[in-house]
């Protein structure tokens, strides 16, 4: 997975599979605050929708797992992953136990 995917040579890049995975990862977490703006917009309120901790959980162990199992196996970039990816789970938990899979549900008391 670390040898160049050919035909996106004509970027002048050198794309690797886990330089997509790594792409796809950073995208999808710097989406996540999209994904906030417009729901908060909508209700005319500050909202974190479930799906911003999908996107946060999804990119950060898609990133993580560019730095474990990539080429570039580098540290930093571990470490920088690591915690967002515990974070996204335990806050997606909270929010599916307290308001259960339906998400439209206000949270219990």
């Amino acid at each position: 997975m670390n040898s160049e995917i050919l035909w996106l040579s004509w970027t002048g890049l050198h794309v690797t599979p886990w330089k997509l995975i790594g792409y796809t990862g950073a995208f999808l977490f710097g989406a996540r605050w999209l994904v906030q703006f417009v729901a908060s917009r909508r209700a005319r309120r500050p909202v974190i929708p479930r799906m911003f901790w999908y996107m946060s959980l999804v990119g950060s162990v898609m990133t993580l797992s560019y730095f474990l199992f990539s080429a570039k196996n580098d540290s930093v970039g571990v470490l920088q992953n690591l915690f967002p990816s515990f974070t996204a789970a335990y806050s997606l938990w909270l929010d599916i136990r307290h308001r259960g899979w339906n998400r439209e549900r206000e949270p219990a008391n």
